[in-house]
């Protein structure tokens, strides 16, 4: 059982995000209790936001987790006036300056090697690929993470924003199980399969629902650009929310560089709903790259019949009315991934299965133009 010093020990090296001070050094870490394999705790914080506490939280877990606790406690307090005036006169701001205003990152520092802006600057040489779709349920965010990591094994630098900030799903499709953790004030993305992940999933505790109207999401994906550490990205691929909603219009007009792929189904519904994502790329000057019909077929593993439950050519309609290219049909199928291989995901196929070779192709189709 860890004494209250030891506690103070394990998280000296915890940095406070907004001041860039260590939590020890300022005392911010209050309300110490251990008992037997618990430990409870109060951190003081200079930001009430919700996304840097949880990030806080993990990483004031993980390290005590590291020393040998089994269960951990944290509270979370926003720091008082005198708190706040209490800070070493070098770091001493008023709460305007301490606290970001609605159109300010709320993480302070850089990535390193990169401005907060450069990401998003044309000038960058990152590719931005957007996977959108009309309506939810075909296969957007597999697609996503497929192709993300087709690219990675192309040896390119890839890294992935889960935008479906309502419906987000990429970290437990990638079978990831680690948290981002926050160092020198900027957030590290979790990478998998050779792929920097960003996702709204890992702030969220226990599948909550999110109830956050418009500006509080373009806010979030402001963060996701400005303060995470990507380092240098070949390509950023994002997984949009379904349909023309105002997610799909922010990243729009953030990066108005951005290409474009359009997922759909064979039926024809399916792909008439996608026409007005593609559409709305159209219309916002965004390149269309082409369309991937998903679960345009299913193999027979026995006999190789294809039987087209869904239908037939609601892909190469869409690509026909949009005037771009089909990219490919992807089969249905999952991937054959045992639970207890160190390469486990929900749904990522391999490169030597015959889907996961259909994602290579078209990542190679992508990087050649």
């Amino acid at each position: 059982m860890l004494s209250r010093d030891q506690v103070l020990e394990v998280l000296s090296t915890l940095q406070e995000p907004m001041s860039g001070l260590l939590f020890t050094d300022l005392q911010f870490i209050r309300d110490i209790m251990v008992k037997e394999d618990s430990v409870a705790l109060t951190l003081i914080c200079l930001t009430d936001d919700e996304n840097v506490r949880n990030i806080l939280k993990n990483n004031v877990t993980a390290l005590l987790q590291e020393a040998g606790v089994q269960e951990v406690h944290v509270r979370m307090r926003l720091a008082s006036a005198a708190e706040k005036e209490s800070l070493p006169s070098s770091e001493q701001k008023s709460t305007k300056e301490t606290e970001p205003a609605d159109d300010e990152v709320l993480v302070k520092g850089h990535a390193a090697g990169m401005e907060s802006h450069e990401l998003l600057d044309p000038k960058s040489g990152v590719t931005f690929i957007a996977i959108a779709s009309g309506k939810g349920g075909v296969g957007k965010s597999t697609v996503t993470v497929n192709l993300a990591v087709a690219l990675a094994r192309q040896g390119k630098k890839v890294g992935i924003i889960d935008a479906d900030i309502y419906g987000f799903s990429i970290p437990d499709m990638m079978g990831i199980e680690d948290a981002p953790v926050l160092i020198d004030g900027v957030i590290e993305p979790v990478e998998r399969f050779g792929v920097k992940v960003m996702s709204m999933g890992f702030f969220v505790q226990e599948n909550s629902p999110v109830i956050w109207r418009g500006p509080m999401l373009g806010k979030m994906l402001r963060q996701f650009f400005s303060d995470v550490n990507w380092g240098d990205l070949d390509y950023m691929i994002l997984d949009l929310p379904p349909g023309t909603g105002d997610v799909a219009l922010d990243v729009h007009q953030m990066i108005p560089q951005s290409k474009e792929i359009i997922v759909t189904t064979p039926h024809a519904t399916a792909a008439f709903v996608a026409a007005r994502a593609g559409a709305m790329a159209i219309q916002t000057n965004h390149e269309l790259l082409g369309v991937i019909e998903n679960m345009a077929y299913y193999e027979c593993s026995a006999c190789g019949t294809k039987d087209y439950v869904f239908g037939r050519g609601g892909g190469g309609r869409l690509a026909e009315s949009l005037h771009t290219e089909l990219l490919a049909q992807i089969p249905l199928g999952s991937p054959d991934n045992h639970i207890s291989e160190p390469d486990f995901s929900p749904s990522v196929y391999k490169e030597n299965t015959e889907i996961g070779k259909i994602y290579d192709e078209v990542a190679k189709h992508l990087i050649t133009g």
